[in-house]
C-alpha cells in the first residue's frame, strides 16, 4: 500500500485526499481545524496526525492544499512543517496556487532532505475536485513528474508537465488571467442583454453553443441572473492569484492592462462584503445601481 500525506482539507484537498483514500493509498492528513481532519478520517479512515512533519514522516508522497504563500511557508518550511519529516526520495507536491519563488523555495528545501518536489496548482474549482475532474499543472523534472502522473490521474482529467519547477505555477497564472477576463466578459454581456430587454437565459444558451461559450459562461450564468453567490471560487481567492499574476508581471516587464483594472473590480467586490462570494459576482458589481 502506497503511503501518501494530504496536508491542508479545505474545499478543494478535502476530496482530492478523499480520492487518494478511495484509490487504495494509505493516507494521513493534517488540517488547521482538527475537527475537519477527525471528520475526514471518520468518512475516509486512514489517520489524523497532530503536526505537517508527523504527516509526511514515512510518507512517499506528500501532498499541499493551502490558501497562499504565507500559508504554504508556515505548514512547509516552518518549526513541524512537513519538509522536516520528509524521507529520502519523498516527493512534496503543492498543489497551492502561490508564486513561482515560494516553489523554487520549496524545491531547495526538500533537495536539502534528500527528498523531490514538484509545483502543481490546480484549476476546475471545488465540483473539479469532487468530480476528480482537475487540471493540473506540473512543474518538476521529468523523473519527478512521471512518478507523480499516475497519482495525480486520481483526482485529475489533464494532468500536463510544464517544465521545470515553478512553471506549474506560471501556467496557473495564465490561467487566472483568462478566467479573470472572461468572467468579467460573462457579467457585461448579462448586464448588456437585460438593459436591452433579451430573454437573458435564452441568449447565454445560444451564446454559449457558439464561439462566445466558455466554461463560465455555461456554468455560472444561471446563478448569476439569479444574484446566486454563495458558492464556488471565492472573491478573495481571486484577488490573492490576481495580485501574484501582476507581480510576476511586474517583474517581467509584462503588460496586463486587463487584468489589472479586473483585479480593481474585485476591490469593489470585496469594499461590497463580497471577498467570500463567487468570483461570478462581478455581475452583482455591474448591477449595484440598478436594484
Amino acid at each position: 500500500m502506497t503511503t501518501a500525506a494530504f496536508i491542508g482539507l479545505g474545499n478543494m484537498g478535502y476530496p482530492m485526499a478523499g480520492h487518494l483514500a478511495r484509490a487504495g493509498f494509505d493516507v494521513t492528513v493534517y488540517n488547521r481545524s482538527e475537527d475537519k481532519a477527525r471528520r475526514w478520517v471518520e468518512e475516509y479512515g486512514g489517520r489524523q496526525a497532530r503536526t505537517p512533519a508527523l504527516a509526511a514522516r514515512g510518507a512517499e508522497f506528500v501532498f499541499v492544499c493551502v490558501g497562499n504563500d504565507n500559508d504554504l511557508h508556515q505548514v512547509t518550511v516552518e518549526d513541524n512543517g512537513a519538509v522536516h519529516g520528509l524521507s529520502a526520495e519523498s516527493v512534496l507536491v503543492d498543489h497551492t496556487t502561490a508564486s513561482a519563488a515560494m516553489a523554487e523555495t520549496l524545491d531547495a528545501a526538500c533537495r536539502e532532505k534528500g527528498g523531490r518536489f514538484m509545483d502543481a496548482p490546480v484549476s476546475g474549482g471545488q465540483q473539479g475536485a469532487e468530480n476528480g475532474q482537475l487540471s493540473i499543472m506540473c512543474g518538476a523534472d521529468e523523473v519527478t513528474f512521471e512518478r507523480l502522473a499516475p497519482v495525480l490521474d486520481h483526482y485529475g482529467k489533464s494532468v500536463v508537465h510544464m517544465g521545470p519547477v515553478g512553471q506549474g505555477q506560471l501556467t496557473k497564472m495564465a490561467n487566472q488571467i483568462c478566467v479573470a477576463s472572461v468572467i468579467e466578459g460573462v457579467a457585461e454581456a448579462l448586464s448588456f442583454a437585460r438593459d436591452a430587454g433579451l430573454d437573458a437565459e435564452k441568449a447565454m444558451q445560444v451564446i454559449g453553443a457558439g464561439a462566445g461559450g466558455s466554461w463560465q459562461l455555461v456554468n455560472r450564468h444561471r446563478t448569476m441572473l439569479a444574484d446566486d453567490y454563495d458558492h464556488g471560487f471565492a472573491v478573495d481567492w481571486m484577488r490573492k492569484d490576481l495580485d501574484i499574476c501582476l507581480a510576476e508581471a511586474t517583474r517581467q516587464g509584462t503588460s496586463l492592462p486587463a487584468t489589472a483594472l479586473i483585479n480593481e473590480f474585485y476591490k469593489e467586490v470585496q469594499a461590497m462584503g463580497g471577498g467570500r462570494w463567487d468570483t461570478s459576482s462581478l455581475l452583482r458589481r455591474l448591477r449595484r445601481d440598478k436594484g
